[in-house]
This record gives C-alpha cells, sequence and structure tokens, in this order.
C-alpha cells in the first residue's frame, strides 16, 4: 500500500539578501505552496509533476524528497511520486524554491513515517536547493522565513538562526510582480561587490529591530547591483508605504503598506505593467498531515 503525506509551507519576502554578505533576513507572507508525496516501491525512482507550473524544471522537487529518502535511510527500498502546487510565482524573488524545499521535505518525512526536528528538515532542503543548482547563498534564510513565519534573521553561511521576530500592526504586503523572469542561474555573484557595505548596514539594523529600514535598504542597494529601477518602491514610499524594496534578486518589488494607505499605493502601481499581489505576515509554522 502507498504511504502519502503532504505539507504546507509558505512564501516570503526579502528583508536583506543574502547574496552579498552570506547573511541575510527574510519575512513569512500568506502565499503558500502545497506538496504531496506517495511513497513507492521503485527504489530511488524520484517523478515530480509541479501542477501549477508544469513547464518548469523539477529537479528541485527530485532532489529534495532524494534527500530525505536518503537520509533516513529508505533510498534503496523506495522511491516517491512528488507533486506541488502553489499560488507562489516562480523565478521573481518571492521564495517559490524555498516554499518548495520545505514542503517536499516535510512531506517526504511524514511519508516515510518518520521525524526530525525542524532545523534539519529545513537543512535538507537547503542542501537540495545547492544540488538542483536554484541558490547561491543556501537561503537559509528564505527557507527559514517560509518555514517558520515571521521575520528571521540569519548567518546562511552557519546556517544559523540569530534572531526571530513576529512583526506588528495592521499592515498589508503588496507585491508588484512584471512578467518578466529572473532565475538565479542568470545572476553574477561579482556585481555585488560594490553593494556588501550597504548590504551589511542593512543587516545590522535589522538585528537592532529596524528591519523596515533595512528592507527599503537593501532594496535600492540589490536594485543598483541588479540593474532594476527603483521606481515601483519610490512611488510605494512616496504613497504611504512604511517600506518598499527588490524581494530576492527581483524582478518582483514588495512594500509594507498601513490599511489606510493601501488604495494610494495601488494606485500608483496600477500605472506601471505588471500586476500586484496582496498579501498578509504569516506567523503558521509549516505544517505535515498523513493522507
Amino acid at each position: 500500500m502507498s504511504r502519502i503525506a503532504e505539507a504546507v509551507s509558505h512564501g516570503a519576502i526579502t528583508i536583506v539578501n543574502a547574496m552579498a554578505t552570506g547573511k541575510g533576513a527574510a519575512l513569512g507572507i500568506s502565499l503558500q505552496t502545497r506538496a504531496t508525496i506517495t511513497v513507492t516501491d521503485q527504489p530511488g525512482v524520484f517523478v515530480a509533476r509541479n501542477l501549477s507550473d508544469p513547464d518548469e524544471d523539477t529537479a528541485l522537487a527530485r532532489a529534495a524528497a532524494k534527500q530525505v529518502f536518503e537520509r533516513l535511510g529508505a533510498h534503496k527500498r523506495h522511491g516517491a511520486i512528488i507533486q506541488t502546487d502553489s499560488n507562489i510565482p516562480i523565478a521573481v524573488g518571492l521564495k517559490s524554491s524555498s516554499a518548495a524545499s520545505d514542503a517536499i521535505t516535510l512531506a517526504s518525512v511524514y511519508a516515510l513515517g518518520r521525524r526530525l526536528s525542524d532545523l534539519e528538515v529545513i537543512k535538507l532542503g537547503v542542501q537540495a536547493s545547492f544540488k538542483a543548482g536554484v541558490t547561491l547563498t543556501g537561503a537559509f534564510d528564505d527557507a527559514c522565513a517560509c518555514y517558520f513565519g515571521g521575520v528571521v534573521i540569519t548567518n546562511n553561511v552557519r546556517r544559523r538562526i540569530l534572531k526571530r521576530l513576529r512583526p506588528r500592526g495592521r499592515f498589508r504586503v503588496l507585491i508588484h510582480v512584471p512578467r518578466i523572469k529572473r532565475y538565479t542561474r542568470d545572476v553574477d555573484p561579482g556585481s555585488f561587490g560594490s553593494i556588501r557595505s550597504f548590504a551589511l548596514a542593512a543587516y545590522r539594523t535589522a538585528l537592532r529591530g529596524n528591519y523596515w529600514s533595512s528592507m527599503t535598504l537593501n532594496g535600492m542597494a540589490y536594485s543598483m547591483a541588479l540593474g532594476y529601477d527603483t521606481k515601483l518602491a519610490i512611488s510605494a514610499l512616496d504613497s504611504g508605504a512604511i517600506a518598499a524594496g527588490l524581494s530576492g534578486k527581483g524582478p518582483a518589488v514588495a512594500a509594507i503598506v498601513p490599511e489606510t494607505k493601501h488604495d494610494n499605493v495601488r494606485a500608483a502601481w496600477r500605472r506601471i505593467e505588471g500586476h500586484v499581489i496582496e498579501a498578509s505576515f504569516n506567523s503558521k509554522k509549516a505544517l505535515a498531515r498523513k493522507l
């Protein structure tokens, strides 16, 4: 009889991008990815299907499940069918890979009837992301924010969580998503040398608890390094957002907006090509269950 489990992990936006320094911070949001794992009797065979984006590469999904099966010693007897479904746009900087790796690794553990600590589940997904070539830094900050929710500040090189915070206030997260995509493999790490001092300043500011200021500073610096126009972030700030900036490697721009300024920011962004996603802060941990 097949053993089946599913898990849900949420998306995130960037507070501090770790690409320049190996140190980062991210904020969990309400977008989500669901993964379903079916254990098979085909040893070492992992088949993946992306239900929401069928044309996207499934290397990460296969690598994430395989990491768990190898860690738990199940790959010599079993394989898996992996299915994912998500409302997180791919390759725009909204942590779709981290959410997927979290959901897949967690669902794989449950499908095999085992238990691992939260951090071990996350680290298995991070390792899978390296193997699949979808990360430069391991994206440990993103994976933790997707898994735990809230603001998470990390040392990605050492894979350590330094601080977790729960943002307060009545805010919405507005995200402007252009029609273009940008994959991590297309990013030149050499472009970040000129902004390293700004990235470190943003990181230290976040550690002091001023994470909204960090988000704006980080977004401006990485926009410069990656060649993006800052008009989206500036227009959001001019319209009442308390923070705005490039998320990840972009091209999506996220803004933290008081509920009373929601319509103002939407109106400003309506004049710029692309579409707007609305989300809320997420503080729920990733969850799994057997089916």
